[in-house]
């Protein structure tokens, strides 16, 4: 099957273009590319997974289609400024709420209110104030190709595959939550945790796409400000780390990679939007952006797809370093990876290419219910210590 073809049937063409235009092949080759990558980690691992289904998969449970410069999800948007294009996420309530002061002024439709506002003024200076307000906003294609950045900070353990690895996934949301994912399916032992304060943001939507990505795994719930001590315990029993939040968010109680002693060969793998360096928050839409990973217009390319393509790298660098003996931090950026996957070839397909919806992915069970686990990760954690 072309290039073509393969991006065509899968569903990412369906969801990539205008939504009165005809859909956009120009990004087939990351479907392409994804492809291998996720081959590589199934061949290594003995995994099950299948790299268009990952990447069109939440479309197909919730039934987008493109939206142009709207996400398929509706919270981010592609705006003109005075001298190019940027990105906007308002996915959050806090992010609303920030709309006035973003622009200065009291406005009853924000979107259209931030687009004549970000019309008149540079793109730099647009995500600049954005940004200090705390809101997920990225220039177009600001973001360089770039691999992880890989760290060896603890001695190497044995060689070992991942098959009864000890995974503790800290992620929320999609990347994070899908390298555990494709772990679990590897044969690992995945714990995921959550703070009964702040959970896994996709709880609150719809369950098919939390049980998509968490059916499988053990649910630890643990107060990460009172309990920080089981915490501590629970990360130094660890095979494998997985953490979604900003760098400092663990660092500043003490749980960050370099404040927990771990086992021999632990991997630390942190995925966040722009870098651990950057701080700058982060979503898969305005990431993609970031990276210049963008249909022709611009467009939103599929549904917020530095998501999925950074799970699969990040599940294939786990397995890797693994393979290496371990002992390394691992850091992955969002608009790094999407960066890597805008640089390869753009292309039109030859001649009519049949155009399918993303279908509904399969969904192995229900993800665990919050704690559910706790007293069986208790025993996993005492024999481990």
């Amino acid at each position: 099957m072309t290039a073509a073809a393969a991006w065509g049937a899968s569903g990412l063409a369906w969801l990539t273009g205008q939504p009165d235009g005809r859909p956009d092949f120009s990004r087939a080759a990351v479907l392409q590319r994804a492809t291998q990558v996720l081959n590589r980690f199934t061949a290594a691992t003995g995994a099950r997974a299948d790299a268009a289904e990952l990447l069109a998969g939440r479309a197909g449970l919730l039934g987008w289609t493109r939206a142009g410069r709207v996400s398929a999800g509706g919270a981010s948007r592609l705006l003109a400024a005075a001298d190019g294009w940027w990105a906007l996420t308002l996915s959050r309530a806090d992010d609303l709420d920030a709309v006035p002061a973003l622009i200065e002024s009291e406005c009853r439709e924000p979107w259209a209110a931030i687009a004549g506002w970000s019309s008149k003024r540079p793109v730099a200076d647009v995500v600049r104030r954005a940004r200090l307000l705390d809101l997920p906003a990225t220039a177009l294609g600001e973001a360089a190709p770039a691999a992880p950045v890989i760290r060896r900070v603890w001695p190497a353990g044995p060689v070992r595959g991942l098959r009864g690895a000890l995974v503790v996934d800290l992620t929320s949301l999609w990347a994070g939550p899908l390298c555990g994912q494709l772990l679990a399916r590897a044969g690992a032992t995945v714990i995921k945790v959550e703070s009964p304060s702040r959970l896994d943001g996709s709880r609150g939507g719809p369950s098919s796409f939390f049980d998509w990505m968490n059916g499988g795994k053990l649910s630890c719930a643990v107060d990460f400000d009172r309990d920080a001590g089981a915490l501590a315990q629970l990360l130094a029993a660890a095979d494998v780390v997985l953490e979604g939040s900003r760098p400092a968010a663990l660092a500043r109680r003490g749980l960050g990679p370099l404040d927990v002693a771990g086992r021999p060969g632990r991997v630390w793998l942190q995925i966040t939007a722009h870098g651990a360096e950057s701080g700058y928050a982060g979503f898969g839409d305005d990431a993609a952006v970031a990276g210049g990973l963008v249909g022709d217009g611009p467009v939103f390319c599929a549904d917020a797809i530095a998501d999925p393509l950074t799970g699969i790298e990040a599940a294939a660098a786990v397995s890797d370093s693994l393979a290496r003996g371990g002992g390394e931090l691992i850091t992955v950026a969002l608009a790094a990876v999407a960066a890597n996957y805008a640089a390869l070839p753009k292309g039109v397909p030859d001649g009519e290419v049949q155009v399918l919806p993303p279908p509904r992915p399969r969904i192995q069970g229900a993800g665990p219910a919050l704690g559910a686990d706790n007293a069986r990760i208790s025993d996993l954690v005492a024999a481990r210590c």
